[in-house]
């Protein structure tokens, strides 16, 4: 009988400890890319964290510096998920993006807790030594 009240709390969290360990970490990313796509670039930089707000300072610094050094995630053609890495208590979140000339790029999402949930608190493109690693 103690198994089995074990085994039906262990179930019963499950959920909250999947959300725990980033499951809707891919949500914050496309709703940030879906902010760029429509020009909305409040709503994207409210996906940022704080120090990534107090190093641009507006959404629209944020969205200029998106714009010419990050294109792809911008204007992309198509975005998928890719692996989920924990370090320490941030995430790190592979991205593969299309851009509309149809090249491929992968990127590095740091996302941290907090809050307000899941935050961007850095992107780095993955050089292509670096896709398999």
């Amino acid at each position: 009988m103690r198994y089995v009240i074990a085994l039906l709390l262990a179930i019963s969290l499950a959920p909250a400890g999947l959300r725990a360990q980033g499951s809707e970490i891919p949500d914050v990313i496309r709703d940030q890319i879906s902010a760029f796509q429509a020009d909305d670039f409040t709503a994207a930089f409210d996906h940022a964290s704080p120090t990534i707000k107090r190093l641009f300072g507006t959404p629209e610094r944020f969205g200029q510096m998106v714009q010419s050094g990050y294109p792809m995630v911008y204007r992309p053609a198509d975005v998928q998920m890719l692996d989920l890495r924990e370090m320490g208590a941030a995430r790190i979140q592979r991205v593969m993006i299309r851009d509309a000339e149809g090249r491929l790029h992968f990127l590095d999402y740091q996302m941290i807790p907090s809050d307000a949930g899941w935050q961007i608190d850095g992107v780095q493109i993955v050089r292509d030594g670096q896709v398999g690693a």
